[in-house]
């Protein structure tokens, strides 16, 4: 194939090929140069254009396939528009010779075909160049149409219709002609022809006025005759056509119309037109009228479809805005239309005209207006259906029998309200909350509008008001509980009313079904009045017979609706309903033969209607409340249901006694007791089989079974691949609802759908008795029971294979086979469709491979003999679908035999219909033989290409299923597409070829096939397809109006945008760009102005089509993800226009509030006025929500995947400087205005959607600091904005879920510290403190609009925003504290006054004054809390206490709306927790009011908290008790609970709320007491740390675990004190022992608190540091934890809280415990220093140098815990005194030991270690550091830290030496002796080499102090001798004069210091100073010197300060700073 992609054929390559290839080859050369052409040097092209004409002539008449024609035709006329154009009229003669020649043979006519191809793409490429042969030709043309057959006529409309586009305005002398030849093809026989026909009308009345002028009607009556016998592809054809006609008739587009004196129609006119094709069909005036006068006339279905379709086309042709200023006379007459008796002489016309009508309305006021007109279409509709019942009730009323209204008048009205009111309801519905305005207009009352027509005398009247009003609750959640009200109180009033009983009892139950779509809800009573309405008329039915039978169907009605609200309504009223049932029904079967034999006609009516209507109430029951159905219930069930079985088999005997009156009841009945036994499980009405199966073979076979139902019965039950053989699917349709007339049968389905029933044994004799039962019928009868019987038969044998059940004995096969192939034989379709599918179930459910090859044996067999092409189809499905559920083909023979016979049918051309189901079937093959297919692959292709190449495109649905084909080979192939060796190469061109031979293709399902094979290949081997080409042609087709196509597109754009959106969106913008003007859609304006991006948000605003809208989003999604980032500022505008674009924008903020003066900034900050018109108009309100959803996913995406500017505005700004990028930062104006514009809509989910956004915004944006302003963060300017924002939501009609929203986002604005004035705080402060005045309320609200969950959502929102803003008022109050900025004093005095400008200056916001704020609500807040988690606690108990809760419900929820409240308390419970901990925590425990009782009770009289009765028993410490233990509790059950993996936030509130008590004393001694519950806290705790890695959990972990052991030590502490003032006081010689470990050391694991804290520590220690562990010891280090120097910041915390833990241990066991845990402790205490002292590789030896930071947080720490143990009282008590200087003694050695480790690298940190050791020598009793040989080893120690080079260590030494110096005696005297003349022989040396860095002068001092120490240590007696040593040191250091001005700083300052030294010591040991003085002259003339020196500088310094003094300051303070 790479040989064919050259300028000229290669002809060698081509002649060497077969006859097949060599087509392939000609048609890839010829798409190859389709491409180069255009890219090609002109020069080239002109050079080779004579050799090339010749090459494309020689193919053109060597007979190609049509794509082949096609391409040719575009790259000849391509080549001279390129070229030289002058030799074109040559070819057009050679072509126009090709037509005239007399050859008629079949091998001719591809090559005529072709010729007619060429003169179409040459005059519409080169138009009027060759204008002068143009007569000749089309009359060549038009001659030649009158011999054509049908491939030659549609070719030729096709080239007619490109003639005229090439020609335009210069083919107007032929229009005539061209008329008259197009006219005889609309009506065409095949339909192929009539679609081309109508496409060349198309293009024709672009320049031929007269189509809409003169002969507008003729055209029409045309199009009404094209329209009869049509299929889908004609009617969207010829409708585009008419539509656009008639809309050129009323509003001209050319300027040449007025010119010739045509005159524009009047939409009146052309309705006419319309109405008049309606009511007579495509008959002109005399046959009609001849009808009329005969009364046979009925107009087909597809002409009344046809003229629906152009009805939406020509109002969308003429736009929105014409819509919009006609539609109330559009509406006039439609409604006539509707209500014309012809258009509804019988029931199924009627509803068939009533559909088109309600589509003509639904497809145009639902997709081409706003929402702002439509509100105003909906008031035009309101008032038509006034206006209509008004009409009505007047002719009713009037009492002159002459004018009164006839049955045919109310017929017609019930017509037009039936289509008005199901359309107002679709608009109310589509509108959803925007349509608010319409119901509070007065001018057009809709409610009460729709509610008169409840009392309409039309049964469908009545129904589609109450589906109209059911519409109203669903959009508007607030008004479904006040309709309920209103309805259910006329129900009452009007009860002896029939209409009003009817109309009512509808209307509550449709109000009833709309609960289920609202979340709201409905308050939980309703369900009670709906009961008892229900009751009511069911009791008082029997008592007026004139209104017995609608009494009985609403009560029944009501209860059916009534069991939608779900078991937690049911539940309460299930007893009633069985009561009413088992009433229904006789008591017993006797019962029932007795009543047989009573009753008339309408008593049996009346009876039969009631049990119908108490079976579909069970039906209800039985769908909606499974949970209900325990084995009670339905045993209570069963015996009303063997009733009416029992009365199933007498109901022939009924009908028999009293006529066809009851016939309809009794369908009816047995319908519903079909139902209700299928839902069933069956083993429950086992013994009633025998009854229902007997009387289902009569129903099915029976003989009143002539209508068959067969579209709603046979669908389900085939494949839904196989339903593709039938023709386009209708859910794949725009115009499903109303195509779907055509399909169904005459009357909709009163027969049986199907029976899943589980067949017994009697499955055999069933079977063969539907065998008998069919030879016995004949014709259609015989086809209707033919389907049922099948329909039956696979129905069982689905359920049956679904629930992987046999068939049964061998017997049964036989007669199922025989049925099944039968149905496989018959003419209908879809019968053999199901009859494949039958087989295929019969296949799984035997489940015997004999059995499956005998029946390919069977079809095999059937195949070659059969000739009809009713048995080939089938049997060809058959072999298809056979081995569909049994694991697919596995023996590649059989696969050799299926596919040899399927490859002989697909090449039957002389039968479409064979060639079309065996190539389906070969798909099915494909899939199902997997990889084993692949010897297969090439030969499959070969015969695709060939089909392709070679069928007539009037053939659609071969074409279609070998589309198919294709997907499954390429599904085959796989990932091997990839390749690259030759066949795979080879493999995917073949690929492409057919993917473009698909994608010329006319049909767009092929063409649909076309574009999922290409994304089928791009998901396999993306290299290989071309993106450049591939876009463009999705594009294109994104406004399609075939529903398959546009789902393809969109579907393969959201892959594409998975990987390659850049790429997507560039070729996007580029085709529209290279577009021809004339072809710009409105797409192509969007997407010129907004990217392809904004076209999808376009395209999602006009589709209705859920699963397409679904796409469209996930493909903005991918684009987003990819791009956004990049791409910034285009998707925020996209955005922002997107949410700009509704016709009245946001609604105005109101600012009638109190404090005018306060609110002006905020009112004006955003007044509703939309930007600009923008490149959208009037989207929907869906479409808007989903564009603030983007945004959100925007700012997500920046955070995860973005620049860190993306969040920072001073560095943002900065790269903005340097380089062209984008950040969020700097659109945060634009946020902010879209979260206002949403958050302040008509529409409550955009609301939501926009509060969420700003709560996005300021959790991502508040801590931003604002570069300019320093100390102000960037959102403080938006805090206008933000109250405004949430203003709207806190009125009195916002709905309870806009509230809770908008309460967290107050709590998020408050907390997040923006706001710093506390005057601008408080406006936001104020919503929330008006919300909860609301709460506290209470349950008292009279008027209740939605469910109780709702006020319990509102209610813990309020309640958990206040919590978190006190939680951050707390903390941000108690930090001034720790550091304080605030004056002390006045200030703290004024804040408690509650002045603001007192507060404003001591710290604002971020101090106390937002606490200040709360306070004032504090003592309401915390008594509401309290009562929050007491319902909390009361609905998180197990299921086995439920019959301890209260039985009214909790304070915040009803019993009945438990269940609905548990998520509301679930998502709030943690941050109330932690703010009622924060709150006890600042009383201290202590109670604040003098009465117990007001704890309780809250301000408000409704009794939340505990009753007043046991409070007012309580003592305040046992409220005390139960509130701490109610905390205590929620936090140890969340934390024990397995499933809190997911709520860090709430694991922190838990940890955070118990440290809050744990700081008070009173629950600290509370816990300290109880070691029970101390050892519990501290196992959960445990388990926390074990399974959370979260740095923030462990840390609180280990500070909670410190408080309780400092509680337990308190608690010793207090139990010794006391013990030991009671043996004072009592004269004991012995205190008895406290602290665990008591008299023998044992700690109990379990109940001991010691050890489970110390099983804590080590945990956290060994985790952190594994080489404390021996086991660990040996393993490789690094990873987590390796090293202590590896060890992050929160590591280094967690790792000293631990050993702070560890340290405190000892303190609370009693002697001998202490004993047991010391060798641990101490044991980890070294292990931990050993760890922290090594130092890794060329670390230096000092204490911060070698890296690790953080380890200067825990070396103090091991170093003070050390201090803790040493230091401990237990080591100084008698008991145990000497096992803890032994083990203290060991410790010491251990200690010793780390310098000599004997590892590699022997590195210590010897500060550390010398800071521990010295530790030892001054806090651990002298026994245990004055053993030797220790203390040599420490004296060592110290000697070689003397020796050490490093200033650090040398410094540190000297300091830790000074402090042992001066310790006690015992200890101090042998370091003196031992060290004393190291450090005198140190400081002797300093004068050979004086200090050179700050460092080394240190050092020096250091020593200094340490001599000087060791001096005043000794006796007074040889003080004297020490200072002598002393002084002279400190004189070597003194430097003379000369040397003091050269010195380096250091030897400078020791020089000072030496001197200070010298002046302080001297005088002190003057006597010595003296001496030494006299007997050395050279030191006393140094001191001398010095002293002088020191002198002179110190005068100078003094002259220097006096002199500038002198001056005074030119500008003077007002204030004093200091």
């Amino acid at each position: 194939m790479e040989r064919a992609h050259s300028l000229l054929l290669n002809e060698e390559a081509c002649s060497q090929l077969g006859e097949h290839q060599r087509a392939e080859f000609v048609f890839e050369w010829l798409r190859f140069l389709k491409k180069l052409l255009p890219a090609a040097d002109r020069a080239d092209v002109k050079k080779n254009q004579k050799c090339l004409v010749e090459q494309l002539t020689v193919i053109l008449i060597g007979s190609p396939g049509p794509p082949t024609r096609w391409l040719l035709a575009h790259c000849l006329a391509l080549l001279y528009r390129l070229g030289d154009s002058l030799t074109s009229s040559l070819t057009v003669d050679r072509c126009n010779d090709i037509i005239r020649s007399k050859d008629d043979s079949p091998s001719y006519l591809p090559t005529r075909l072709a010729a007619i191809a060429c003169l179409g793409a040459l005059y519409e490429q080169l138009g009027r160049l060759l204008v002068n042969t143009f007569k000749e030709t089309l009359a060549n043309l038009l001659k030649a149409m009158k011999s054509a057959e049908s491939q030659g006529r549609y070719e030729i409309m096709l080239s007619v219709e490109k003639i005229l586009r090439g020609l335009g305005v210069s083919a107007v002398p032929c229009h005539r002609d061209i008329y008259k030849a197009t006219r005889a093809c609309l009506t065409d026989r095949s339909m192929a022809v009539r679609c081309a026909a109508a496409k060349c009308l198309l293009e024709l009345q672009r320049e031929a006025v007269f189509l809409w002028t003169s002969e507008l009607e003729n055209v029409a009556t045309l199009c009404f005759r094209a329209f009869e016998g049509s299929n889908y592809d004609v009617r969207v054809a010829i409708s585009k056509l008419l539509g656009t006609l008639l809309a050129t008739a009323v509003e001209p587009k050319q300027p040449t119309a007025h010119r010739q004196g045509s005159r524009r129609s009047s939409l009146e006119e052309v309705m006419d037109l319309m109405t008049g094709g309606f009511l007579r069909g495509g008959a002109g005036f005399l046959r009609a009228s001849g009808d009329k006068l005969k009364g046979t006339s009925s107009v087909s279905k597809d002409i009344r479809i046809g003229i629906t379709q152009s009805c939406v086309v020509f109002v969308s042709c003429l736009g929105g805005v014409w819509l919009e200023a006609n539609f109330s006379a559009l509406l006039v007459l439609l409604m006539e239309l509707v209500s014309h008796t012809r258009a509804t002489q019988t029931p199924a016309d009627a509803v068939c005209c009533r559909r088109c009508i309600s589509f003509i309305l639904r497809a145009t006021l639902g997709s081409l207006l706003g929402e702002k007109a439509q509100i105003a279409a909906a008031k035009e509709i309101c008032l038509a259906i006034g206006k209509q019942k008004r009409a009505v009730d007047a002719a009713m009323c009037d009492g002159n029998v002459e004018t009164r209204v006839t049955t045919t008048d109310v017929a017609a009205s019930q017509h037009v309200l039936v289509c008005a009111l199901l359309e107002l309801g679709s608009l109310v519905q589509g509108l959803a909350s925007t349509a608010a305005s319409l119901l509070t207009d007065t001018s057009t009352a809709l409610l009460d509008t729709v509610v008169s027509v409840l009392l309409h005398p039309s049964v469908s009247a009545r129904l589609a008001a109450a589906w109209c009003l059911r519409c109203v609750a669903v959009a508007l959640p607030s008004q479904g509980a006040v309709l309920l009200d209103r309805c259910a109180e006329r129900l009452n009033a009007l009860k002896s009313c029939p209409e009003a009983v009817a109309g009512y009892s509808s209307a509550i139950a449709a109000l009833l079904g709309a609960v289920q779509h609202c979340p709201l809800g409905i308050p939980h009573t309703k369900g009670n009045v709906v009961m008892g309405l229900a009751e009511d008329l069911l009791r008082s039915a029997t008592q007026n017979s004139r209104i017995s039978m609608q009494r009985t169907q609403a009560g029944w009605l009501l209860l059916s609706s009534l069991n939608t609200l779900g078991p937690a309504v049911v539940e309460h009223h299930l007893p009633r309903m069985l009561v009413l049932w088992r009433c229904a029904f006789p008591p017993s079967i006797r019962d029932l033969d007795m009543e047989l034999r009573r009753g008339d006609h309408f008593t049996w009516q009346v009876t039969l209607e009631g049990r119908a209507g108490a079976l579909c109430a069970m039906k209800s029951l039985v769908i909606h409340c499974r949970d209900l159905l325990t084995d009670d219930v339905i045993g209570r069930l069963l015996t009303p249901l063997a009733c009416a079985v029992a009365l199933l088999t007498k109901v022939p005997t009924l009908i028999k006694s009293y006529g066809n009156l009851i016939k309809n009841t009794s369908v009816v009945f047995r319908l519903r007791v079909y139902e209700i036994l299928a839902l069933l499980p069956s083993k429950t009405y086992e013994e009633s089989f025998g009854i229902v199966l007997k009387q289902l073979v009569t129903d099915l076979t029976g003989p009143e079974n002539v209508v068959c139902s067969e579209l709603t019965l046979l669908p389900p039950l085939c494949h839904s691949d196989d339903l593709a053989l039938l023709g386009p699917a209708l859910q794949d349709m725009d115009q499903h609802y109303i195509e779907e007339q055509l399909q169904g049968s005459s009357v909709g389905g009163g027969t049986l759908e199907y029976d899943p029933f589980t067949i017994c044994v009697k499955c055999q004799d069933i079977l063969e008795q539907f065998t008998e039962s069919l030879k016995q019928l004949k014709g259609v009868r015989q086809q209707t029971a033919q389907t049922h019987v099948t329909a039956a038969l696979c129905s069982v044998l689905k359920r049956l294979g679904s629930s992987r059940v046999g068939l049964g004995p061998e017997e049964v096969r036989k007669p199922a086979l025989g049925l099944l192939v039968g149905a496989l034989e018959s003419s209908n379709p879809l019968l053999r469709c199901m009859a494949a599918e039958g087989l295929s179930r019969l296949v799984q459910v035997v489940n015997d491979p004999a059995f499956t090859v005998s029946m390919t044996l069977v079809s095999f067999d059937k195949l070659k003999t059969a000739r009809d092409a009713v048995t080939r189809t089938g049997h060809a499905l058959a072999l298809g679908s056979l081995y569909r559920y049994v694991g697919g083909i596995s023996s590649p023979q059989h696969l050799s035999a299926c596919v040899g016979i399927l490859f002989t049918l697909s090449q039957d051309s002389t039968s479409p219909e064979v060639q079309r189901w065996a190539l389906h079937s070969l798909s099915m093959v494909m899939d199902l033989a997997g990889p084993l297919y692949h010897g297969h692959v090439e030969a499959s292709f070969t015969l695709v290409l060939r089909l392709l190449l070679s069928i007539p495109p009037t053939h659609v649905e071969v074409h279609q299923s070998l589309g198919r084909c294709l997907n499954a080979l390429l599904t085959t192939l796989g990932p091997d597409l990839q390749g690259e060796g030759q066949s795979v190469s080879a493999l995917r061109t073949s690929c492409l070829v057919g993917c473009a031979v698909m994608q010329d293709s006319p049909d767009c399902l092929v063409e649909a096939q076309a574009i999922s094979c290409l994304q089928q290949l791009h998901m396999f081997a993306p290299r290989h397809v071309n993106l450049a080409s591939l876009v463009p042609s999705l594009c294109v087709n994104l406004c399609s109006s075939y529903l398959s196509l546009r789902r393809a597109v969109v579907a393969c754009l959201r892959q594409l945008a998975q990987k390659e959106a850049l790429e997507v969106s560039e070729h996007a913008v580029a085709l529209v760009k290279e577009l021809p003007r004339r072809d710009n859609t409105h797409l192509d304006v969007t997407i010129k102005e907004v990217g392809l991006e904004g076209a999808l948000f376009s395209l999602l605003d006009r589709e209705s089509d859920p699963r397409l809208c679904q796409d469209i989003q996930e493909t903005l999604v991918h684009m987003m993800s990819s791009i956004a980032t990049g791409k910034l500022a285009h998707w925020l505008k996209l955005c922002k226009d997107v949410l700009s674009a509704s016709a009245e924008s946001t609604a105005p903020v109101e600012t009638n509030q109190e404090e005018d003066g306060e609110r002006d900034d905020d009112a004006s900050v955003f007044h509703a006025k939309s930007e600009s018109s923008g490149p959208f108009t009037n989207l929907r309100w869906s479409t808007r929500v989903f564009a603030v959803e983007c945004v959100c996913r925007i700012i997500s995406q920046c955070e995860s995947h973005g620049h860190p500017a993306h969040f920072d505005m001073a560095l943002a700004q900065e790269h903005r400087l340097h380089e062209s990028t984008d950040f969020l930062v700097l659109h945060l104006a634009d946020l902010i205005r879209m979260a206002f514009m949403a958050a302040t809509d008509h529409s409550d989910k955009l609301r939501l959607s926009g509060l969420q956004t700003l709560l996005v915004i300021i959790r991502k944006f508040a801590a931003i600091p604002e570069p300019e302003f320093p100390g102000h963060v960037i959102l403080e300017q938006y805090q206008a904005n933000v109250g405004a924002a949430l203003r709207p939501a806190f009125t009195a009609d916002a709905p309870p879920d806009v509230t809770a929203k908008a309460c967290q986002v107050c709590s998020a604005w408050i907390a997040s510290g923006v706001v710093s004035d506390l005057r601008d705080l408080r406006r936001v402060h104020q919503l929330l403190a008006s919300s909860l005045v609301k709460v506290q309320a209470g349950k008292e609200v009279p008027s209740q609009l939605y469910n109780e969950g709702t006020s319990t959502m509102e209610t813990l929102a309020v309640l958990k925003a206040w919590a978190e803003v006190y939680i951050v008022a707390v903390q941000s109050s108690s930090r001034p504290r720790e550091s304080p900025i605030s004056g002390p004093g006045p200030g703290r005095q004024g804040e408690q006054a509650g002045s603001p400008l007192l507060e404003e200056d001591c710290g604002g916001v971020g101090g106390p004054g937002l606490l200040t704020l709360v306070q004032t609500d504090l003592a309401t807040l915390s008594r509401l809390w309290l009562a929050a988690l007491q319902d909390y606690v009361l609905l998180t108990l197990p299921q086995d206490y439920s019959a301890q809760l209260p039985a009214t419900g909790g304070t915040f929820y009803t019993a009945e709306t438990a269940e609905q409240a548990r998520p509301h308390y679930c998502s709030s419970w943690a941050p109330i927790l932690h703010a009622t901990a924060l709150w006890l925590n600042s009383t201290g425990f202590i109670m604040v009011d003098d009465g117990p009782a007001n704890l309780s009770r809250p301000v408000t009289p409704t009794s939340m908290g505990q009753s007043t009765s046991l409070a007012s028993v309580k003592s305040p410490e046992d409220i005390s008790s139960d509130r701490l233990h109610l905390i205590l509790g929620i936090s140890v059950e969340f934390l024990c609970s397995p499933h809190s993996h997911d709520q860090m936030e709430n694991i922190s509130s838990c940890l955070q709320a118990l440290q809050a008590l744990l700081e008070v004393s009173w629950p600290r001694s509370k816990v300290g007491n109880d070691q029970v519950l101390s050892v519990e806290l501290l196992s959960v705790l445990h388990r926390l740390i074990v399974t959370r890695e979260a740095p923030g959990v462990q840390l609180a972990v280990l500070e909670l675990v410190r408080q309780v052991v400092c509680a337990a030590q308190e608690h010793v502490k207090e139990r010794r004190h006391s013990a030991e003032v009671t043996a004072i006081s009592k004269k004991k010689e012995t205190v008895p022992e406290f602290g665990e470990g008591r008299d023998t050391g044992g700690l109990v694991p379990g109940r001991s608190l010691v050890f489970g804290a110390l099983q804590l520590c080590l945990c956290v220690l060994v985790r952190k540091l594994p080489q404390l562990s021996p086991k660990l010891a040996g393993s490789p280090r690094g990873g987590q934890g390796g090293s202590a120097w590896s060890l992050s910041d929160s590591d280094c915390r967690q790792v000293a809280a631990a050993l702070a833990i560890l340290s405190d241990l000892p303190a609370i066991c009693s002697p001998d415990g202490s004993v047991s845990i010391l060798p641990t402790v101490m044991y980890l205490l070294m292990g931990v220093l050993r760890e922290l002292v090594q130092q890794p590789c060329g670390g230096g030896a000092g204490g911060s140098s070698g890296g690790g930071e953080a380890l200067d947080l825990v070396v103090p720490a091991a170093l003070q815990a050390l201090r803790s143990v040493l230091s401990s009282p237990m080591s100084r008590s008698e008991k145990c005194r000497g096992a803890w200087a032994h083990l203290l003694r060991c410790a010491l050695n251990t200690l010793l030991d780390f310098w000599d480790s004997d590892k590699p690298n022997p590195a210590v940190d010897e500060v550390s270690l010398l800071t521990a050791l010295t530790i030892f020598l001054l806090t651990a009793s002298p026994e245990v550091t004055t053993a030797q040989p220790l203390q040599t080893r420490c004296i060592d120690k110290f000697k070689a830290s003397l020796e050490s080079k490093d200033p650090v260590v040398l410094s540190r030494s000297y300091q830790l030496l000074m402090s042992v110096f001066q310790s006690k005696t015992g200890v101090a005297v042998p370091f003196i002796q031992g060290l004393g003349s190291c450090v005198v022989g140190h400081l002797q040396g300093v004068e050979r080499r004086r200090p050179q860095s700050s460092k080394e002068l240190q050092a020096i001092q250091d020593g200094v102090r340490a001599l000087e120490a060791l001096v005043f240590a000794a006796d007074e007696t040889h003080r004297p001798q020490l200072v002598a040593i002393l002084l002279p040191i400190l004189i070597s250091f003194l430097l003379d004069e000369n040397a003091l001005s050269s010195a380096p700083a250091p030897a400078r300052t020791l020089h000072e210091s030496a001197l200070q030294d010298l002046m302080r010591i001297g005088p002190q040991h003057s006597s010595v100073f003296k001496a030494l003085m006299a007997s050395s002259p050279h030191m006393k003339a140094r001191v001398e010197a010095a002293v002088k020196g020191n002198q002179e500088s110190v005068n100078a310094k003094t002259t220097q300060l006096q002199v500038p003094s002198k001056t005074s300051p030119s500008i003077q303070l007002k204030t004093n700073f200091l």
